[in-house]
């Protein structure tokens, strides 16, 4: 209740009869009278003042209502007013969601991008659109068929955008199932509750064919005179507006293919199927933002061969030797010759045909030329060289277009029908002395050949074939003179064989016609004697090492040398060879004495009855053991700026004079005394180093020992007490203390 006034109320439509209000008459008002939008069901009783409503409110009909209230007197004149009165209706879900078709029906292409949508929904809700009352959410109910796991179709549910999902986007094919059903659903109050109303309706999805197809494989004649660019196909994505493009499969300096905005290639230029027989390359589609649309298309180009090449000689002059004695119908040599024209086509095929010969024969052709091959045979007879020492042959090289000139020279030769003979049977004895030097010259022998000079019939191989088993000799021939010289490739040895009783054979690289064969005119014989020299004394090695442990014990014998005299005479060892490291024994033994260096390089001396002296190198190699303790290295003074405060840390480093195999990794500790564990703590960093630290601050400003334990870890591990002498001390402004 209230006084006359302007008001406003909100009233939740539908709920039937309800008192809004009641405005008190002041006199001299007796009555109340409304008027405005009051909708057959808006009234105010005129002596109480009571406003009501006597039926239901619609927000879908009218959202406000506004009315004018006056107060009258007995005479029915206004006394106060009128005054407005709104009403404002305010929406509850009392509609629920309806779709603006019955059915849809759309078209989704295979291989469409997932996600992207091909057609929509839509439904509305007569509901206040400001409210959860008419916020509509879309999804699938049902997926008839659903051949798969997951479902091929997807909805925004927001939007009511139906897209393929990703497993559609793979699997969607029209040869398998080119129709499905998708029962939609909308719901209002956004989907969120369980009480919110509910629509569903059928969408009809037909699954056509891919329009982004990659094409046939492309077929383009070479050398095209046509006007470029030529369009030699088309492609086009599913989806439209796209962005064209073309990248390359490998890196060309430029490719000449090009692609519109509608998605017709182009051949940019006229195509070599000699440089370049088949293209490969990729076209793609994209979106406005740069995004693939599409997978790429492999585009392949195959560049068709025309006649466009001659036939080719493979040499300017071709050159062909044929023996004296070479038989009618046979092989002498080929005739080869090319084609850049596609391999095994018609444009390559060639023929060969012999086009003249000199000098000529008027009785008949000499060669024969297979057409096909370009094999080269004798047509009839054997050659001869009486007759004529070259040929020159001009053949016909031609495809079904071009024809090419192949010149060709064939060589009669002499057939290798004559032994070699040496012009001594026998050439005596030479006498040398065993230190000749090696490759010294020591006799010149000879052999003739009566086939044709510098060729392979006449020159001369000289060969020690017999009393030489060990190849103490060579044999060098002079190709222009077919002289050989018999040179020493090894050393003599007068103990080893006195004498040599040679046999040496002439020969040609070319071998003999049939029916001839080498004979004893091929042969000769030479002795070779060979005088003593008095050689000195040898060693039966080289060098002479081996490696003893440096710990060896004193008057250990540790090598053997063995030296002899070719002569057979005896061998003396030379006084000098005494020294503090070795001994020498009897028999070549050498007896260690005391350490040394790590190697030893010794140098022993014999000599014989001649007073000839030898000399070999013993190398003896001391290897390390395990015999120094671990030690705390001193260069600088470990020390710490007084006062402490307990946690600082210095580095500390270990150290061994054993190689480096054995202390590769030291462990430090402390000893247990002295409380050492109690103020101090040490900590590895690394095989050779460790952190010292503090353990408290609680510490004088003096000198103190830390008892640190060091083990080398070696074989066998030696372990070390060290006492370090740490300083706690007031430093100096450069940190070291004073």
């Amino acid at each position: 209740t209230g006084p006359l006034k302007d008001m406003d109320f909100s009233v939740q439509e539908g709920g039937g009869p309800r008192i809004l209000h009641q405005f008190k008459l002041e006199p001299p008002a007796v009555s109340f009278r409304t008027s405005g939008e009051k909708a057959g069901i808006i009234d105010i009783e005129p002596r109480t003042g009571i406003l009501y409503i006597n039926g239901s409110l619609d927000w879908e009909t009218q959202q406000v209502h506004k009315l004018q209230v006056e107060s009258l007197d007995e005479s029915g004149k206004t006394v106060k007013g009128p005054y407005t009165v709104t009403i404002n209706v305010e929406d509850i879900n009392d509609n629920p969601p309806e779709f603006n078709q019955t059915k849809y029906y759309g078209v989704v292409r295979q291989n469409s991008r997932p996600g992207k949508p091909f057609m929509y929904v839509h439904a509305t809700d007569r509901d206040n659109p400001a409210t959860l009352h008419a916020q509509l959410s879309y999804s699938i109910l049902h997926h008839f068929p659903n051949p798969y796991d997951e479902m091929l179709f997807q909805i925004d549910n927001a939007t009511g955008a139906i897209s393929p999902s990703r497993t559609g986007s793979y699997y969607l094919d029209p040869q398998k199932q080119d129709t499905f059903i998708l029962v939609v659903s909308v719901k209002d109050m956004a989907g969120t509750t369980t009480n919110a109303f509910t629509s569903s309706v059928d969408v009809i999805i037909t699954v056509k064919e891919s329009l982004w197809k990659a094409p046939p494989i492309i077929y383009i004649k070479e050398n095209s005179t046509q006007v470029h660019p030529v369009n030699i196909s088309k492609v086009q994505s599913n989806e439209p507006g796209v962005i064209y493009g073309i990248f390359e499969k490998e890196n060309l300096p430029r490719l000449p293919f090009s692609i519109s905005e509608n998605g017709d290639i182009y051949v940019t230029q006229p195509l070599d199927r000699e440089e370049r027989d088949n293209y490969t390359f990729f076209v793609v589609s994209k979106d406005n933002t740069g995004e693939l649309v599409d997978k790429p298309l492999q585009i392949q180009v195959i560049v068709e061969d025309i006649n466009d090449n001659p036939p080719v000689c493979q040499q300017d002059l071709t050159v062909i030797e044929v023996q004296e004695n070479e038989k009618g119908g046979s092989n002498i040599g080929t005739v080869f010759a090319t084609d850049m024209d596609k391999k095994d086509t018609l444009n390559s095929r060639l023929h060969f045909q012999i086009q003249s010969q000199e000098p000529e024969f008027p009785s008949n052709n000499l060669f024969y030329i297979q057409q096909d091959t370009g094999t080269l045979q004798l047509a009839g007879r054997s050659l001869s060289k009486r007759d004529s020492a070259k040929y020159f042959l001009k053949v016909l090289v031609a495809d079904p277009q071009f024809e090419t000139i192949c010149n060709v020279e064939v060589h009669v030769i002499d057939i290798n029908d004559e032994i070699p003979i040496f012009k001594n049977s026998d050439y005596g004895s030479v006498t040398l002395a065993e230190d000749i030097p090696i490759g010294s010259v020591i006799l010149e022998i000879e052999a003739t050949d009566g086939d044709e000079p510098a060729t392979g019939s006449s020159l001369i191989i000289y060969q020690v074939k017999e009393g030489d088993p060990n190849n103490t000799f060579s044999i060098e021939t002079d190709s222009e003179t077919n002289r050989g010289f018999i040179r020493i490739n090894k050393a003599l040895d007068f103990e080893t064989v006195p004498v040599y009783n040679l046999v040496i054979n002439a020969t040609n690289p070319e071998p003999l016609v049939e029916g001839v064969e080498y004979n004893s005119s091929s042969l000769t014989k030479l002795k070779v004697s060979v005088t003593n020299v008095d050689e000195p004394p040898a060693f039966r090695k080289p060098v002479y090492k081996t490696e003893v442990s440096e710990d060896i014990p004193v008057n250990t014998l540790v090598m053997t040398v063995e030296a002899y005299d070719p002569e057979g005479d005896s061998v003396r060892v030379l006084k000098d060879m005494q020294g503090k490291y070795v001994q020498y024994l009897a028999c070549g033994k050498i007896l260690f004495l005391q350490k040394s260096y790590l190697l030893s390089l010794l140098l022993f001396s014999v000599e014989d009855n001649a007073a000839q002296k030898s000399k070999v190198f013993l190398i003896l190699h001391l290897s390390d053991v395990n015999d120094n303790y671990p030690q705390i290295a001193t260069d600088y003074p470990i020390f710490f700026c007084y006062p402490v405060s307990g946690g600082e840390r210095t580095l500390i480093q270990a150290t061994d004079a054993d190689e480096q195999f054995f202390y590769s990794k030291f462990t430090f500790s402390l000893a247990d005394e002295m409380n050492a564990r109690n103020n101090w703590e040490i900590s590895k960093f690394n095989a050779t180093h460790a952190y010292l630290s503090l353990k408290h601050g609680n510490f004088e400003e003096k000198v103190y020992d830390v008892p640190i334990i060091l083990n080398d870890n070696g074989k066998p591990p030696l372990e070390n007490k060290v006492n370090l002498k740490v300083s706690i001390c007031k430093c100096s402004s450069e940190n070291s203390c004073f």
